[in-house]
């Protein structure tokens, strides 16, 4: 079974890029709607390690858009839930589970050297810059979501946050991290405006944030793949 699993990724990425993506470390930092979808990408094309961050559990409302929302995992801790199901599917996989909430006051409890890649998608903009800056200044690369939230259109691009329009949240984390002397990092935004919500809580749709998790994750592979050409 294990040969069967990397059949189909090693017929098209070859030998060396198969070794690429089993000695990459990925930390994916947020497991709802967008990084529930990339840690599955990344767990199905044959990561070695994955380090899985978030300090929420599995509710009801997370079950439109979630893939590690069902029935079942109502009331899991996400990461325990993300373990689980990366476990069943690449048992190879090393994963680290870090239960919190990714703040200032908490970032030392994450090495972030210890990976070769990161994926943020965190909700709250104050984490989303701390970890960018901390990226930054140890030189492990990053990309980040931006706002998925209130669209219909899965429409996304990944850029330079310099080039970012529309994005509510990009607008925002363009002026913070100029403050904080961070650039040149990659995000992931949509053109489409903001559909208002007539509720407090934002609203979602299924495919949306699965496409943007997906989104990233092919971003990280292709990049690994693209570094380990040659080593």
């Amino acid at each position: 079974m294990k040969d069967e699993f990397k059949e189909r990724t090693l017929a098209l990425i070859g030998e060396e890029g198969m070794c690429a993506l089993e000695n990459a470390r990925v930390l994916v930092c947020g497991l709802g709607g967008v990084g529930g979808y990339a840690a599955e990408a990344l767990a199905r094309a044959g990561i070695g390690g994955m380090g899985l961050l978030d300090a929420d559990v599995v509710s009801p409302s997370n079950l439109n858009r979630q893939i590690l929302a069902t029935v079942e995992t109502v009331g899991m801790k996400k990461t325990e839930a993300a373990r689980r199901r990366i476990a069943s599917i690449n048992p190879d996989c090393r994963t680290d589970v870090y239960d919190l909430f990714y703040l200032p006051e908490t970032a030392e409890s994450v090495p972030l050297d210890g990976y070769d890649w990161i994926i943020d998608a965190v909700d709250t903009v104050a984490a989303k810059v701390e970890l960018i800056c901390r990226a930054k200044a140890q030189n492990v690369k990053i990309v980040s979501s931006m706002g998925t939230g209130n669209k219909l259109s899965a429409d996304f691009v990944i850029s330079d946050i310099s080039k970012t329009s529309v994005c509510p949240l990009a607008r925002v984390m363009r002026r913070l991290l100029r403050e904080r002397g961070a650039e040149g990092v990659d995000v992931l935004w949509s053109k489409e405006t903001p559909h208002r919500a007539d509720t407090r809580i934002p609203s979602s749709i299924s495919y949306v944030p699965a496409t943007a998790g997906l989104m990233l994750a092919g971003h990280v592979i292709r990049h690994i793949l693209e570094d380990g050409k040659g080593n």
